[in-house]
Formats: structure tokens, C-alpha cells, sequence
């Protein structure tokens, strides 16, 4: 009798993705040391790790808009030059960045093809149909429900990340990365791109999703892959994986103590600004609040409830069209926002990168900018005296950065933040807004901002804190004002403050408009 061999086990396919030792320098700065990454079909990967960690840098060699120093990339295990981001595209790669890359003035057709338009002259008409068509298509497999020739400029937050996410499939993407994308999205918005993700994975989409919100990651990774000063420090699979034990593997030690700083118990203060009846335009009716000096008064609400721009009214940079504000007790109304940064009120705002920095400028310019009488005599600017001060505010706030002519689009996301707060602290103002100050930063940097946000209010600072972050809002905020459809639903007291108190106010359902709770 003869037996016939026993068939020999199948070697199991190739990783989707690998990337083996990856190395990329920039001058003075080795941004990834030998990361090595696998990603099979129908996984979600989580990259994590503090700012300067080196993700953005990886997603950008994956994507093809660096090409790695040392190192090979493959996929279905044959290796790949990416030379450019239509390599990227060709080879099934999309990448979707934290700032969304669509042109507002076009439509959702236009936005989900640009670049691969196709045709034109006598066939141009009939080749937009097929796009629209083509767009209507793609629209439906990731839950978007509108015309295709809505204009992007008329989307919400959440509906653009969608529309990146079509225009990734339109070019039949493999790998789609995601970099921070619920950073600007309501908890609706971001539960609607979670079960996106969920679908995509099904479908066999691999997918490596970079955020600093643990949260995200726990709900939605496989794998977690941590990244540490460049380096690849271990993965992670879901099972194992707790806020605690991540952040202590991006940080290389424990978080000990608490996470928002002890506050000290300060006797009554002095108001610092009072505002009375503020119509800013578009909001229905006036509102009123009082902030303390020394004091962190917190703004929350939901996307589209008012509060950047009651900021911007406050900070000059739209009028008022009624209604008054003292400053320490002096009539308060400025003309521009340089009245209101000579008065000493100034705002870091939500998107440091278009409006807070001049990236191309180095830290030293950033720094000094709205200050720059300071530092002249004469008409002559005096540059010793400008780098002191940077240095100073480098030293204060632990930016890191290999030097003061460092440019700011070198730096990472913590450290263009600090930068805007040095900014602005180099004025020493009497209110400082800051509108999402830790949005896109790491936890680490986070702790760190939290701890310089105590210790200016003790110094007699008044902060005006804008955070979609509720967990931030009940841990740094004295008081929190409550926003509802550009109204003012509720200012609560930190005594008794809860999720749901605020939740309440912020979506008007706890009665009571314009009323302030002091409970």
C-alpha cells in the first residue's frame, strides 16, 4: 500500500505592506532611526507616539512625499520605489492629512477626481457626467448622502473627512492612511468615520490610523505600533493594549500622578474681563460672562455653537455689533486686533499652522513677530535682544528644537504649540484665549502644556479656554461657560461639574437659555 505525502502547508501570503529599517535625516536630526512596520489586508494599524516621534515623517515616505534615506518598502511582499504621490497612488496608497487637502471652491465631484479629470474640449461635458456619476457612486459607499455638485466650501468637518476618504477608493486604494482624522470632528461625526473604517476593513482595506486619542485607538486597532524618538519600540495587539501601558511605551517611563496639575485654592479675585450683551454677527442676541484674573474660565459647546467667534469678537479680529466689555475695569472695545494685543488681550488659535505661525519663518521670528517694537531702536532691529527673549520662552516652555533658527514647519505639533503660546506670552498679556490649545498633541506635551496653563493663572493670568475635549474642560476649567446656537446656556462652578451637566447645556436640552447656573 502506498501512501500519498501529506500536502505541505500553505506559507501564508505576504504582508499587504512592510517597510524594513526605514532611515530618513534631515540636517541636524535623524527623524526615524531603522522603523520596521508590517500591515495585512483588512487590518487596522495604530500608529502612536508623542510629537517628533517620527509618524508624520513615515506617513509621508508611505504617501511619496520623502523618499527614505535607507531602507526598503514593499508591497505584496515585491519591493517598491515611491518617488512621488502618484507612485503612492498607482501602487494603491492614499493618504489622508490631519488638514484636509480639498479645494473649497469646487464641488464634491470635482474634489474626488482633481487631477484625474480625463477629457476635454467636444468630450468634456459628457466626461463630468461620468465623474458626477462615478463621484454618486463612491458617496454611497462611505454613507455621504448629498449631490455631487454640493460645494465642498458648503460641507462640515465630518463630511470633507469623507469625501477624502472616496476620493482614496477612487483610485482604488489598498492602504489608506489616516492622520488624526477625528481631531475636528463632533463625537456624531467621529462614530460615523468609525464605522467607515469598520466597513473599509471589511472590504480588505488596510489601514494605518495615527492619533493621539487613546480612545480612538482602543476602540478601533488590531495593532498598536509605538514609535519613540524615531524608533520602532513594539507593537501592541488590541487584547493587551490599556490607555496606561501605551502612554507609558510612547513616553518610556509611567505618568506618575495626576494627569491635570493639583489647583491651589485662591481667595476671591478681581474681574479681569467683563463682557456685557456681545452681539457678534450671526448670533441671535447679545451674551454676557465675567472672567476672573488668575482664573481658567472654560467655553464648551458643540462645532458651530459660537464660541471661536465670541473669541474673535474679543480679540478683535471681527467688530462687535453691539453690547460693551470693560478690561480690569477700563472700557474694553477693540478696533483690530493689534489694539487688542497693545491692550494685552491675545488668542492662540485653534489651527496653529495657518493662522498662529509664519512657517517658514524660524522660532526666533515667530517669537518675536507681534512684538518687534520691542526690539527696535531707531528704526534698527536689535537681533540680540530678539534672540534673549526667544530664548527665554524656548528655555520657560521646553521647545525642542535644535536651535533658535530652527524654521517653525520643521518642528513637531507640541512644539509649534509652545512656540504660539511664547509668542504670546512674550507680551505678558492679561487674558490669553486659547482656542483647542492640545488639539493633535501628544499626551506627554499635553501634561506639559497643562502644567505652564497652572502655573500662569497662579502667576495672575486670566486664560479663555475653547476645547471640544470634555475631558480637558472638567480638568483645567474654574468655571465652565456653556455655548448652545451662539447663546450662552449655562456658566457652572467647578464644585459638582460633570459630563453630563455640560452636555446638557451644550446640546439645549436643559431649558433655560442664556441663564447662568451656580450650583
Amino acid at each position: 500500500m502506498t501512501f500519498a505525502p501529506a500536502p505541505l502547508p500553505r506559507p501564508d501570503p505576504p504582508p499587504l505592506l512592510a517597510m524594513r529599517g526605514i532611515v530618513k535625516r534631515f540636517p541636524g536630526v535623524t527623524a526615524l532611526a531603522g522603523v520596521s512596520l508590517t500591515l495585512r489586508a483588512g487590518e487596522v494599524l495604530a500608529v502612536v507616539g508623542e510629537n517628533g516621534a517620527g509618524k508624520s515623517t513615515l506617513m509621508k515616505i508611505l504617501g511619496g512625499a520623502f523618499a527614505p534615506d535607507e531602507g526598503q518598502i514593499a508591497i505584496d511582499g515585491a519591493p517598491v520605489a515611491l518617488r512621488g504621490v502618484r507612485d503612492g497612488r498607482r501602487l494603491g496608497v492614499a493618504l489622508i492629512h490631519q488638514e484636509l487637502m480639498l479645494a473649497p471652491n469646487l464641488d464634491i465631484a470635482a474634489n474626488i477626481f482633481l487631477g484625474n479629470e480625463g477629457s476635454s474640449g467636444l468630450l468634456a461635458p459628457l466626461r463630468r457626467e461620468a465623474l458626477r456619476a462615478g463621484a454618486a457612486a463612491l458617496m454611497r459607499r462611505v454613507g455621504l448622502s448629498l449631490p455631487p455638485t454640493t460645494p465642498v466650501s458648503a460641507l462640515t468637518a465630518g463630511q470633507m473627512q469623507m469625501v477624502e476618504i472616496a476620493k482614496a477608493l477612487s483610485v482604488n486604494a489598498r492602504i489608506i492612511l489616516m492622520d488624526e482624522p477625528t481631531s475636528s470632528l463632533t463625537a456624531a461625526e467621529s462614530r460615523e468615520l468609525f464605522a467607515i473604517v469598520e466597513k473599509l476593513r471589511a472590504e480588505g482595506i488596510g489601514i494605518l490610523y495615527i492619533s493621539h486619542r487613546m480612545d480612538d485607538v482602543l476602540r478601533l486597532a488590531d495593532r498598536i505600533a509605538v514609535l519613540r524618538d524615531g524608533r520602532h519600540v513594539g507593537d501592541l495587539p488590541r487584547a493587551e493594549a490599556t490607555h496606561d501601558r501605551i502612554v507609558s511605551m510612547m513616553v518610556g517611563r509611567e505618568l506618575s500622578g495626576r494627569y491635570f496639575p493639583e489647583r491651589r485654592e485662591r481667595p476671591p479675585r478681581e474681574p479681569a474681563l467683563e463682557v456685557r450683551d456681545l452681539l457678534v454677527p450671526g448670533a441671535p442676541a447679545g451674551v454676557s460672562f465675567t472672567a476672573l484674573r488668575g482664573e481658567i474660565l472654560g467655553f464648551a459647546g458643540l462645532v458651530g455653537s459660537g464660541r471661536t467667534e465670541l473669541m474673535q469678537a474679543i480679540f478683535g479680529a471681527t467688530r462687535a455689533l453691539g453690547g460693551a466689555m470693560t478690561l480690569a475695569g477700563a472700557p474694553y472695545l477693540p478696533r483690530s486686533t493689534r489694539d487688542a494685543i497693545d491692550r494685552g488681550v491675545c488668542l492662540a488659535p485653534e489651527d496653529r499652522k495657518r493662522r498662529g505661525l509664519v512657517l517658514p519663518m524660524t522660532l526666533v521670528e515667530n517669537t518675536s513677530l507681534p512684538s518687534l517694537a520691542r526690539f527696535s531702536r531707531f528704526g534698527w532691529l536689535r537681533r540680540d535682544a530678539e534672540r534673549r527673549a526667544a530664548r527665554d520662552e524656548v528655555g520657560r516652555l521646553r521647545i525642542k528644537a535644535k536651535g533658535l533658527d530652527q524654521r517653525a514647519v520643521n518642528l513637531s505639533g507640541g512644539n509649534q504649540q509652545k512656540v504660539v503660546l511664547g509668542k504670546w506670552l512674550s507680551m505678558r498679556p492679561r487674558v490669553l484665549i486659547l482656542d483647542e490649545p492640545t488639539r493633535g498633541i501628544d499626551v506627554g506635551t499635553k501634561a506639559e502644556i497643562y502644567r505652564h496653563m497652572a502655573a500662569l493663572v497662579d502667576e495672575g493670568l486670566t486664560l479663555l479656554m475653547v476645547s471640544s475635549d470634555m475631558e480637558e474642560i472638567l480638568g483645567m476649567s474654574d468655571r465652565v461657560v456653556v455655548m448652545h446656537e451662539r447663546r450662552i446656556t449655562g456658566v457652572l462652578p467647578r464644585e459638582g461639574l460633570t459630563q453630563e451637566r455640560i452636555a446638557a447645556l451644550m446640546t439645549g436640552s436643559a431649558g433655560a437659555a442664556g441663564g447662568e447656573e451656580t450650583v
